[in-house]
C-alpha cells in the first residue's frame, strides 16, 4: 500500500514531465486501435455487401470464378446458353430462377467521353436490372431501363459526376461502343464501397456486352419454402450434370470475404508494422524519461532506503508509476484510435471508397490489445531504469540531485555493440554477395536487424565521437555558448545516444527505401533506354485490356509508321524432356516488336520466332528442359488447340522489361486459338513516321480521344509514369513512417525539458554570472540540433547501408543501376537541424523565463 502511495504521489507530482511520453504510448496505441478498427468496419461492410447481393443458390458459367467473377482474355464475359435457366427452374427446390448478365471488363463514359468509372481501384460494372439487383437497389428517380436506348445509374456515380436524367452515356465493351441516355438513378440499400454500377435491359445488356442474344452469365436462383441453400444446390448440379458452377449464397460470400480479407490482411499488417516501429521508438522516450526522473531523484529515492525501504519497493515504485503511465496513454489511445478509424473511413470516401459509420465494427479484442500492448510495453521499457532506482545506496541522499547514475557508457556495452554492428555488417556483405536474391534476402534482412541493435547498443560510444565532430563543425562559430550546448550533449552520452536512436530508426528506414526506389526508377529507366526501341506506349493503368476498336483507331492515326500487338495468354507446355507445365505464359505479338524491344538473344535470332510455329524461349527455361534451338514444345493453348512450336531463338533471362517472356506470333496463336476467343491486347506500342513524332503523337492521342482508359505515352512520358508509381508508393511508406518521428521529436523535447528541470539550479547560476535569457535559449536550441544531427547521421548512413545493400539483391533480377537520391538524403538531413530546432522551442522557453534566486536555491 505504502508503494501505492507513494508511486501515485510520485505520478501525479511530475506528471507534466509525463506528458510527452503518454502522448507517446497514445499515438502509438491509436494506430494499433485505428489499425483494427478500421480494418474490421472493411470487412464488416464487404460482408453485409456480399451477403445481400447474393442469390440463395447461384449457377455461374465456365471460366468464372469461384467469387462469381466473369472474366476472360477475350473481354467477354463466360456465357451459357438461355435454355440452363429452364433446365434450372424445373430442379426440385427451386422458386424461381433468372438469367443475368453483367461485365467488369467495360468503361462507361459521359457524353464528354470523360471516364465515369471509380479512381479508388474499385469496379465497374454493368448489366442488366434484374430482381436480385432490385433487391438492394432502389431506384428513386426516373425508370428501369426499358430499351436499347435507356441506362439506369447508381446514386452515388450520378452525385459525383452530377448525372441527370437524359444524360448521354456510352459503354465500351469488347463489343464496341453502345449509346444510352440514363432513364433512372437507383440507390444503394446496402452500404456500397466505391463500386460504379450501370443496368441495361437483358436483351441490350447481352447485345452490349457479349454481343449476342440468349445468353447469360448466371442464374440466380431463389430456394422454395423448405428447401436449405445446399438442398437446391445439389438438386440443380444433378440437373446441369456438372457442366456448370454451381454456389450457394455463403459460398460466394466466403470466396469474396476471402479475396477482399488478402488485400485488408497486407493492409492491416503493414499498417500495424509500422505502429511497431513507433512502439520501438517510444520505448526510448519512456526509458530515457525513467532514466532523468531517476536520476533527479536520487537524493529522495537515497531518503528512503535510508528510513528502510528495500530495493524491491524502490523498483516496484517506479514499476507502478509505468504502469499508471501506460493505462493512462492506453485508454486514451484506444479512443483516439477510434477516432483515427472514423477519420480514415471519411479519408477513403473523399477518394472514392464508400464506408458508413453504421457499419463502424469494435471488437472486444481491439481495446484488449490496445491497452494490453500499451501498458506492458511502458512497463518493460521501465524496467532497466527502475532497476537502476533499485541499486540507488542510502548515502545517496548526501549527494546532489540529479546526479547521472551512469554518466558513460560501460565497456560491455561497448564491446557487445561492436560485435553486434559487426555482425550486422557482415551479414550486408554475405547479402550483397549472394548469388541467389532469395539466398541474399535473408542476410538482408539478418544484417538490418543486428545493425540496427548494434548502432542503438553502441550509441553512447558513438554520440561522443560524433557530437565532438558536429561541434567542431557547427557550434564553435556560436563561441562559448555553442561549446556549452556541445558539453550539455555530452554530458551524459547513453541519453543523448538514447535520444538519438529513436530518431535514427525512421530516418534508416526513409534512406533505405530512398535507395532502393531512386534505384529501382534509375534501373528501368536504363533498360527502357536500352531496349525500348518504339516511339510510344498505349496502355490502361487499370488492366483494362484493348478493345478492338481502340487498337483500330490507332492504327489509323495519322504519322505512324505502324503498330505492334501484343498480347498474353497462358497454356500448358510439354517440353522435350517430357514433363507438362500447366497454364505457362506465352506472349503473342507483332513480328515488329523484335525491333520494338530489343530483347538480348543469347542462340539464334527473334525475328525468327515470329516465323509460322515458331517461338522463343528464356535462357533459364531452356537450361531447366533441356531445349535447345530446333526443339519441339507441345503448346496446348488455352481456349485452343494444341500446337508444336519449333524453338527459334533463346533469350536472356538476366533483363528487366519482359523478363521470363516466351514469344510467339500473333498469327501463329490465331491459327491454333479461334477467333471469338482471341485475347485482346494488353498493350501496343507504336512508331512515328521519321521526323513527325510530335505529329503522330498529337495524333494518337486525338485518335483514342474516345478511349479515356487508356494513355498514350511516349518514353519520356512512361519514364515519369513509372518514376510517379514508385514515388506514390514511398510517400505512402514515408506517411506512415511520420507516426515514428513525431514520436522521436517527442523524445528530444522530453529529453531537453527534462534536461533543462535537471540543470535548474545550474541554469540559474549561469544567468547570475552574466548568461542572458537570448544566450541560455540558443544554448538549448544548438543542443537540440546537434542531438538531432547526430542521430540524422547515424539514420541515414545506416539506411544508405541497407538500401545499398538491397540493390545489389535487385541487381541479381536485372535492375544494376544504384541511384543514391542525394538530394533527399541531405533534404533530410537539413530538415533534421528544423526538427532539433522546432523540439527545443518549449524547453528553450521555459528556461529563459525561470526565476533566477529561485533556480539558485533549488535543490
Amino acid at each position: 500500500m505504502t508503494v501505492m502511495k507513494t508511486s501515485m504521489r510520485n505520478f501525479f507530482a511530475h506528471k507534466g514531465r509525463m506528458a510527452l511520453s503518454a502522448i507517446a504510448v497514445l499515438l502509438s496505441v491509436a494506430f494499433v486501435t485505428g489499425t483494427l478498427v478500421f480494418t474490421d468496419t472493411m470487412g464488416t461492410t464487404f460482408d453485409k455487401l456480399f451477403a445481400a447481393t447474393s442469390s440463395d443458390v447461384t449457377v455461374s458459367a465456365k471460366g468464372a470464378s469461384d467469387s462469381g467473377e466473369t472474366q476472360s482474355d477475350n473481354g467477354k464475359p463466360p456465357v451459357m446458353p438461355a435454355s440452363v435457366v429452364d433446365k434450372v427452374g424445373g430442379a426440385d427446390g427451386v422458386k424461381s430462377a433468372e438469367g443475368t448478365v453483367f461485365s467488369t471488363s467495360v468503361t462507361v463514359v459521359d457524353a464528354d467521353k470523360d471516364n465515369l468509372s471509380p479512381t479508388s481501384g474499385a469496379p465497374t460494372i454493368v448489366g442488366n436490372w434484374n430482381a436480385n439487383d432490385a433487391r438492394t437497389m432502389k431506384i428513386s428517380s426516373g425508370n428501369a431501363p426499358r430499351g436499347p436506348d435507356q441506362i439506369v445509374v447508381d446514386a452515388d456515380t450520378a452525385d459525383k459526376h452530377d448525372l441527370k436524367l437524359g444524360d448521354e452515356i456510352g459503354v465500351i465493351s469488347a463489343v464496341g461502343t453502345h449509346e444510352a441516355k440514363v432513364s433512372g438513378i437507383a440507390e444503394f440499400q446496402v452500404t456500397n464501397p466505391g463500386a460504379a454500377i450501370f443496368y441495361l435491359d437483358t436483351e441490350t445488356a447481352q447485345k452490349a456486352l457479349v454481343g449476342e442474344r440468349g445468353v447469360y452469365t448466371n442464374v440466380n436462383i431463389t430456394a422454395a419454402n423448405g428447401f436449405t441453400d445446399a438442398q437446391v444446390k445439389k438438386n440443380v448440379s444433378a440437373e446441369l450434370g456438372g457442366a456448370y458452377k454451381v454456389q450457394t449464397a455463403k459460398e460466394i460470400a466466403d470466396a469474396n470475404a476471402k479475396d477482399v480479407g488478402e488485400f485488408m490482411g497486407v493492409m492491416k499488417y503493414a499498417m500495424l508494422g509500422f505502429a511497431g516501429i513507433a512502439f520501438l521508438v517510444g520505448i526510448f522516450l519512456i526509458i530515457n524519461t525513467f532514466s532523468m526522473l531517476v536520476a533527479q531523484r536520487t537524493r529522495e529515492i537515497g531518503l528512503m532506503r535510508a528510513i528502510g525501504s528495500s530495493r524491491g519497493q524502490v523498483n516496484r515504485s517506479v514499476l507502478v508509476e509505468a504502469l499508471l503511465l501506460g493505462v493512462f496513454g492506453s485508454v486514451l489511445g484506444v479512443a483516439g484510435g477510434v477516432g483515427l478509424a472514423v477519420g480514415l473511413m471519411k479519408l477513403m470516401s473523399a477518394t472514392g471508397m464508400n464506408l458508413s459509420t453504421d457499419d463502424l465494427t469494435i471488437a472486444w479484442t481491439t481495446p484488449a490489445v490496445g491497452l494490453l500492448l500499451g501498458i506492458v510495453v511502458t512497463v518493460l521499457a521501465a524496467y532497466v531504469p527502475a532497476r537502476r532506482a533499485g541499486k540507488v545506496s542510502p548515502m545517496a541522499a548526501l549527494r546532489d540531485a540529479g546526479a547521472p547514475l551512469d554518466a558513460k557508457a560501460g565497456l560491455v556495452r561497448a564491446v557487445i555493440g561492436l560485435l553486434l554492428t559487426g555482425a550486422g555488417g557482415y551479414c550486408l556483405y554475405l547479402a550483397s554477395a549472394a548469388a541467389k536474391a532469395s539466398e541474399g534476402s535473408m542476410w538482408l534482412g539478418g544484417g538490418i536487424v543486428l545493425s540496427l541493435i548494434g548502432f542503438v547498443v553502441i550509441g553512447p560510444l558513438l554520440a561522443g565521437a560524433v557530437v565532438r565532430v558536429l561541434g567542431a563543425a557547427l557550434l564553435r562559430a556560436f563561441g562559448p555558448v555553442g561549446r556549452m550546448a556541445e558539453r550539455n550533449a555530452l554530458r551524459n552520452p547513453r541519453r543523448t545516444g538514447a535520444t538519438g536512436a529513436a530518431l535514427m530508426i525512421g530516418l534508416a528506414l526513409v534512406a533505405c527505401l530512398s535507395v532502393v526506389g531512386s534505384s529501382m526508377v534509375a534501373s528501368a529507366t536504363d533498360q527502357l533506354d536500352k531496349t525500348v526501341g518504339t516511339d510510344f506506349i498505349i496502355q490502361s493503368d487499370t488492366g483494362q485490356l484493348i478493345t478492338p476498336q481502340a487498337v483500330k483507331a490507332a492504327k489509323s492515326a495519322e504519322g505512324v509508321k505502324n503498330v505492334t500487338e501484343y498480347k498474353w495468354t497462358q497454356a500448358d507446355f510439354t517440353t522435350p524432356d517430357g514433363k507438362t507445365l500447366k497454364e505457362t505464359a506465352i506472349t503473342a505479338a507483332d513480328p515488329s516488336y523484335a525491333t520494338d524491344l530489343a530483347t538480348e538473344v543469347v542462340a539464334g535470332k527473334l525475328a525468327d520466332a515470329y516465323r509460322p510455329d515458331s517461338m522463343s524461349v528464356h535462357e533459364k527455361f531452356a537450361e531447366d528442359h533441356g531445349v535447345e534451338l530446333g526443339s519441339k514444345i507441345a503448346v496446348d493453348f488455352k481456349d485452343g488447340r494444341t500446337a508444336d512450336l519449333t524453338v527459334r531463338a533463346i533469350t536472356s533471362s538476366d533483363v528487366v522489361i519482359d523478363a521470363g517472356a516466351m514469344y510467339t506470333s500473333i498469327d501463329t496463336m490465331a491459327k491454333y486459338v479461334p477467333a471469338d476467343r482471341m485475347p485482346l491486347d494488353q498493350l501496343l506500342f507504336a512508331s512515328a513516321k521519321e521526323g513527325q513524332e510530335a505529329a503522330a503523337y498529337k495524333s494518337l492521342k486525338d485518335a483514342l480521344h474516345d478511349y479515356p482508359q487508356y494513355e498514350v505515352r511516349d518514353q519520356t512520358d512512361y519514364k515519369e509514369a513509372l518514376k510517379g508509381q514508385i514515388d506514390q508508393l514511398l510517400n505512402m511508406i514515408y506517411g506512415l513512417l511520420a507516426l515514428a518521428i513525431i514520436v522521436a521529436i517527442l523524445g528530444v523535447v522530453n529529453t531537453l525539458a527534462l534536461s533543462v528541470v535537471e540543470r535548474t539550479r545550474e541554469i540559474g547560476l549561469m544567468r547570475a554570472i552574466g548568461l542572458s535569457r537570448r544566450q541560455l535559449r540558443r544554448m538549448i536550441r544548438l543542443e537540440s540540433v546537434v542531438i538531432a544531427l547526430f542521430g540524422a547521421l547515424l539514420g541515414l548512413g545506416l539506411g544508405m547501408g541497407w538500401g545499398a545493400t538491397a540493390q545489389q539483391l535487385l541487381a541479381l533480377e536485372g535492375l544494376k543501376v544504384l541511384d543514391i537520391p542525394w538530394p533527399t538524403i541531405i533534404g533530410v538531413f537539413i530538415g533534421s537541424a528544423f526538427v532539433g530546432l522546432f523540439a527545443a522551442l518549449v524547453p528553450a522557453f521555459r528556461a529563459g523565463r525561470m526565476n533566477v534566486l529561485n533556480a539558485i536555491a533549488t535543490e
